[in-house]
């Protein structure tokens, strides 16, 4: 009996040992695994603009003034200037002279780095930026995304066409057509070109619409109800000029009609 339990115990023993030691082997792969990533960011190299030859203070860059310098991704300064933004150099006056093949940095250019456009900077004179709350399926799950181009649809509780003020009904209308997304939530077609990161879910849209239009927007959005949007083709601008007020009345009186309509539409195509 006593060697059984000095069997189990050793057992057990064993069990503990091979678990500290799994946790200690896994603890010193991931010392590992960062050692490396260390060791490949240290060597990753970096493109950056260099002076193709030696240049004195007051240059106006041209083309042929510069030219591409590899460096440790380790080594670059936050002011260098990269491969990518060389289109904004050019034209631009050095501040400082260059030696032949020494990388040129922000400091250099006459008047710095160019500062990013605020967002009120790209919209149109005469129009407006106006956001206003969409999600889920009112944002057609979500597919909507900046530059694109919707019309906006409305269902209120209005009161009853008959007249009589103390009824109300459900009504679904078009408010607007063929409106610019200019942003979904935060995310613009600015940011989302320059991250490569998916875009993330968003809350509201913001549109590009006249003066008149955004007052017609902001009304809409504290009648009782919801907005919702319809996608359409870039190239399609055409403008419905009859569309009706749609309420319980009319889906059953036009259900058959547009049913019909739409099949002949099917046939065509």
């Amino acid at each position: 009996m006593k060697q059984k339990f000095i069997l189990i115990i050793a057992i057990i023993i064993g069990i503990i040992a091979a678990i500290i030691c799994r946790g200690w082997i896994d603890m010193k792969n991931e010392e590992v695994e960062e050692l490396k990533a260390k060791i490949l960011k240290r060597g990753e190299r970096v493109a950056v603009i260099a002076a193709a030859r030696p240049l004195a203070q007051g240059t106006v860059l041209s083309v042929e003034d510069l030219g591409i310098k590899n460096v440790e991704a380790s080594s670059l300064r936050n002011d260098t200037i990269r491969q990518e933004d060389a289109e904004m150099i050019i034209g631009k006056r050095l501040a400082n002279s260059i030696s032949q093949n020494g990388p040129l940095l922000w400091a250099d250019i006459e008047g710095g780095k160019p500062r990013q456009k605020s967002f009120s900077e790209s919209i149109q004179k005469g129009m407006r930026a106006v956001s206003i709350p969409v999600s889920g399926a009112s944002a057609v799950s979500g597919l909507v995304r900046p530059n694109d181009c919707v019309d906006i649809l409305g269902s209120f509780t209005l009161p009853s066409a008959n007249g009589n003020p103390e009824e109300a009904e459900l009504v679904t209308l078009t408010i607007l057509q063929n409106v610019t997304v200019l942003a979904t939530g935060t995310d613009t077609f600015r940011s989302l070109m320059s991250n490569s990161s998916r875009a993330s879910g968003y809350s509201t849209i913001t549109v590009l619409v006249t003066p008149r239009e955004a007052e017609l927007l902001v009304f809409t959005q504290q009648i009782k109800g919801r907005l919702a949007l319809s996608l359409r083709n870039p190239s399609d601008v055409h403008f419905e000029a009859e569309l009706p007020r749609v309420d319980f009345n009319h889906v059953e009186a036009k259900l058959k009609e547009l049913n019909e309509a739409r099949q002949k539409n099917i046939k065509r195509r």
